[in-house]
């Protein structure tokens, strides 16, 4: 069976060799980059399974390259910071990366995200059987196998947690989900301060499925309680 190819990108040598280390003790096969123009070069030439970024880069920082990467592709990405702030996890989240960790953290921590975001994003390219197929609401529909959803007749371009966050919602209709429950599920970790990380996604997934984002036909919020899509799709 073919390597999967981890693409991380560093401007510190040690973290980058560091990461390499436990991404190949893994099984895994991994590429370095000292900066996001190095990175985006690579992704150009190489075939990337999952994106490491370190936001803070000489030449094009992880927030540019992020960008320009989620302009044509839905490989997963996981960011690097040394800043804790909410706003620097939110920025990063917000220019479709898929996680985010604070310098310093646990290299095994890092396998097993990697790990957990491969499995999901496999499972929704191949299909999964119990549930392949397309789900429609409305002017809404996705494709559970081949992980395409279109609005309006327009497709639309997903990161893999926000399709998984859609998907649960579609395969689910009128089943409210607590931003805790929807963590937890789609990112199959336990909850812990993580309330901003889903509203992001929610955000974005409407900015891109809803004609008027303000106003959600699709993804309602039932406030105090989280988040829910009708069977039908409702004005107001």
């Amino acid at each position: 069976m073919e390597k999967e190819t981890i693409l991380v990108a560093d401007d510190e040598k040690e973290i980058r060799e560091l990461i390499a280390i436990y991404l190949n003790n893994e099984g895994y096969r991994a590429i370095l980059a000292t900066n996001g123009m190095e990175a985006l070069e690579l992704l150009q030439r190489e075939s990337i399974d999952l994106i490491i970024l370190d936001i803070m880069m000489p030449k094009l920082d992880g927030i540019q390259a992020c960008l320009k990467i989620r302009e044509d592709r839905n490989v997963p990405i996981i960011m690097l910071s040394a800043k804790s702030q909410d706003f620097d996890k939110i920025l990063g989240l917000d220019t479709g990366a898929d996680d985010y960790m604070t310098k310093p953290f646990n290299p095994l921590e890092l396998v097993a995200r990697v790990r957990s975001l491969l499995r999901r994003h496999h499972r929704l390219r191949h299909g999964d059987p119990s549930r392949a197929g397309v789900i429609e609401i409305d002017d809404l529909s996705i494709n559970t196998a081949t992980h395409e959803v279109f609005a309006s007749g327009k497709e639309v371009k997903l990161t893999p947690k926000e399709f998984a966050i859609l998907e649960l919602f579609m395969s689910n209709r009128g089943m409210i989900f607590s931003v805790e429950r929807i963590y937890e599920k789609v990112w199959n970790d336990s909850f812990y301060n993580a309330e901003n990380t889903v509203m992001v996604h929610i955000r974005k997934i409407r900015e891109k499925i809803e004609v008027n984002p303000r106003k959600p036909q699709y993804i309602k919020t039932v406030w105090g309680v989280g988040y829910k899509i009708e069977n039908e799709k409702k004005n107001g």
